[in-house]
């Protein structure tokens, strides 16, 4: 049954849960990233495992930790082997299957901004950078992000390649010597993006409720293909968004 009452963080926590599978590998980060994983693991996919990149695998947390070197985080972990292990051992080695991620910025072949944006007085402002994102983004089977959807962060061109994408699109990562990306998923409170087979070309795979597609081209800042059969994003259950508030994130912290 659907759900009447969710908000916008809900509806993309499970938008991005249900693209994730059964048995996947997936380094997560803090956020909606840890929550949508978390409900999957809950739903659909019980024997999905999760990493953080500090190398806690699977913890069971009872509390809502704020960082992922908050401990509280870590309760019940079935395994712990540091940084360079999640980076090392595990991603470049190619066992990860889904990277989450999130950014200042996205451009439309799905290049990721973390470092820095360009001021309108020339200037520029400087934010936390990659961490592990760029490692992430270039061993990832898949990769995932979820953003605010808003003109000034879906680009055409962003202002610094942090973590990339599909590169200058078509077969330009393999080209640059990266292992290939297998799909690459953009989830915002408007729509949920895929990237066009064929071009690597930022496209629409659904909109969510309520939502037109004048909408989401106006807030978006570059050029995006809209499929002909343009799908509504499948609203919460009831039982996910139980979930939600009382076992995954009951204090609201993210959703």
């Amino acid at each position: 049954m659907k759900a009447k009452d969710y908000t916008t963080n809900a509806l993309m926590a499970v938008a991005a849960s249900k693209i994730l599978e059964d048995k996947q590998n997936v380094v997560v980060g803090l956020g909606l990233p840890q929550v949508a994983t978390q409900l999957a693991q809950h739903t659909h996919a019980p024997n999905i495992n999760i990493i953080y990149e500090i190398g806690v695998i699977n913890p069971q947390a009872e509390d809502t930790g704020v960082g992922i070197a908050d401990p509280r985080l870590w309760y019940g972990a079935e395994y712990f082997h540091g940084f360079m292990g999640t980076l090392g051992e595990v991603l470049q080695k190619g066992n990860v299957d889904v990277g989450f991620l999130g950014g200042l910025q996205v451009d439309k072949y799905g290049n990721l901004n973390s470092t820095h944006v360009n001021l309108e007085n020339g200037g520029i402002r400087h934010f936390t950078g990659s961490g592990g994102a760029a490692d992430i983004a270039s061993y990832s089977k898949n990769i995932m992000v979820i953003m605010k959807h808003q003109k000034r962060k879906i680009v055409d061109t962003v202002d610094y390649i942090t973590s990339v994408g599909y590169l200058e699109g078509y077969d330009s990562r393999e080209e640059a010597g990266l292992p290939p990306c297998k799909k690459m998923n953009i989830i915002t409170n408007m729509c949920v993006f895929k990237f066009d087979e064929e071009s690597k070309m930022l496209k629409i795979d659904t909109i969510h409720p309520g939502i037109t597609p004048e909408e989401v081209i106006e807030n978006t800042g570059c050029g995006v293909i809209i499929p002909d059969d343009l799908k509504v994003t499948d609203e919460p259950t009831v039982e996910e968004i139980e979930l939600l508030n009382t076992k995954i994130d009951p204090d609201g912290l993210y959703i």
